[in-house]
């Protein structure tokens, strides 16, 4: 028997169902308050509109991965759709941190006097040098220190537009992979297209928080009334934490390392990591979104 046509007449246990339904109707119910506090107070739309589409993902993940959960065939395409909406959600988070500082014009302006300002004087308390900002060992040894100004924007910009630009053409890839039987999702099988997307999407995604980080670094004070480091943080926790947490479960399941009771119950290491997807405190990380990405908090 084809693992398709098991995968067809397979259902998860009553139990997983019940527990991923209850979680999804309370983050949907919480997610969707958030976003229509903030549509019937529309009145940063620069702001807002990259917020919003942030706080989307929250649902987002939720109904993929409950809907994967309940039938599991289709569950590759979920997490492709997934995929592209991650990856918009990672740009909207970029731009939103932009859109605080005043645009890319003001972004880039500050970023120019700061440098100027480093130059003359080192004791700012950013990790800057003549203008510049170095880089954290081991990333010394391999990147020039960043001029920081329109070059060092660019670089930040280009690194996260980079990741929304691999994620959408690896999801198409996959598509075709799968029509063809060889993309094998969650297999460390060299004759499949899962292992060699899982290290590229894996640089790309570091590179992308790399980039954040430095951003984040550089700009901290400027963006401390919207409190950057809890947003950050939250986004993080969110979109890469869960990708490697997927890549964790398939390598576990490829050395034989996974044998809870839950992947005995669930059968397939796509339908635990939908499921612990469901009930990994998705609801506490809401509720972190209702308190870091709040109206209040976005007009203090």
């Amino acid at each position: 028997m084809k693992i398709a046509d098991y995968l067809l007449g397979y259902s998860p246990p009553i139990w997983a169902t019940l527990i991923a339904g209850v979680l999804l109707v309370i983050t949907l119910s919480l997610s969707l308050y958030l976003i229509f506090e903030h549509l019937s107070s529309y009145k940063n739309p620069e702001e807002q509109k990259f917020l919003i589409g942030v706080i989307l993902m929250v649902p987002c993940y939720s109904v993929e991965s409950f809907v994967s959960l309940v039938d599991p065939s289709i569950s590759v395409d979920c997490s492709i759709l997934r995929d592209c909406y991650e990856s918009f959600a990672m740009y909207c988070f970029g731009r939103y941190l932009v859109a605080c500082l005043g645009g890319e014009e003001r972004t880039i302006e500050f970023m120019e006097r700061l440098g100027r300002a480093s130059a003359k004087s080192p004791l700012l308390g950013l990790d800057c040098e003549k203008g510049t900002v170095k880089h954290p060992f081991p990333m010394n040894y391999i990147l020039r220190p960043w001029k920081l100004g329109q070059w060092f924007y660019q670089v930040v910009k280009f690194g996260i537009v980079q990741y929304m630009i691999i994620k959408l053409l690896t999801a198409l890839l996959a598509v075709i992979l799968e029509a063809f039987g060889v993309y094998c999702e969650g297999e460390f099988n060299w004759g499949c297209g899962y292992p060699y997307m899982a290290v590229v999407l894996n640089f790309s995604q570091s590179w992308a928080l790399y980039c954040l980080v430095q951003f984040y670094t550089v700009t901290k004070d400027e963006l401390a009334h919207i409190k950057p480091l809890a947003k950050f943080l939250t986004f993080k926790s969110i979109v890469f934490l869960t990708w490697w947490q997927g890549v964790a479960i398939a390598l576990f399941y490829a050395l034989g390392l996974f044998r809870s009771p839950i992947a005995e119950g669930l059968q397939f290491k796509s339908s635990v990591q939908d499921f612990i997807i469901c009930i990994e405190h998705r609801w506490a990380l809401l509720l972190l979104f209702t308190y870091t990405f709040s109206l209040p908090n976005l007009m203090s």
